[in-house]
């Protein structure tokens, strides 16, 4: 199979999920739910919401951990880092502007790129119906409880 073929299909892998991976990852980007794109995907910062406000979709199973801060670096310390070195070679900014300038830019990068890449994470795991986001891995749904046995609940 030509790669041109695997790379417009991407989004329509047999996965048998149902569920659009790039869509689910695009919405989570916009820090909306992976299901509906309506609903906040976060109560704060970074806290995703037990369930969609908007459709009911429950967004608790996640489990993004430590990928998204890792993707954060990988991502802002290549644009940090060749931003800089152009701007060296181009017009040599004196050291104490760099000094200040590019922590900063560093910073605000990703502080804005955190909750995004987080958002894109949880969104593929619920397009790949990971780690408890497919129904039929649980027991039951009754009352918001959830059998997931990698989900450990704060109230035990």
């Amino acid at each position: 199979m030509p790669i041109e073929q695997i790379i417009e299909g991407v989004d329509q892998l047999p996965l048998a999920t149902g569920r659009s991976l790039l869509s689910a990852m695009a919405r989570g980007v916009r820090l909306r739910c992976p299901n509906c794109g309506l609903g906040p995907m976060f109560s704060r910062y970074l806290t995703v919401r037990e369930r969609c406000p908007a459709c009911g979709e429950e967004l608790h199973h996640h489990r993004a951990d430590d990928a998204p801060p890792y993707f954060v670096i990988l991502i802002a310390g290549h644009l940090v880092v060749g931003t800089a070195l152009t701007i060296e070679a181009a017009y040599s900014p004196p050291l104490w502007m760099q000094m200040i300038g590019w922590p900063v830019v560093a910073l605000i990068l990703c502080l804005a790129l955190l909750p995004r890449v987080k958002g894109a994470l949880v969104g593929l795991q619920w397009a790949l119906r990971m780690h408890g986001f497919d129904p039929a891995t649980r027991k039951t749904g009754i009352a918001g409880i959830d059998f997931d046995p990698l989900y450990r609940s704060n109230d035990h």
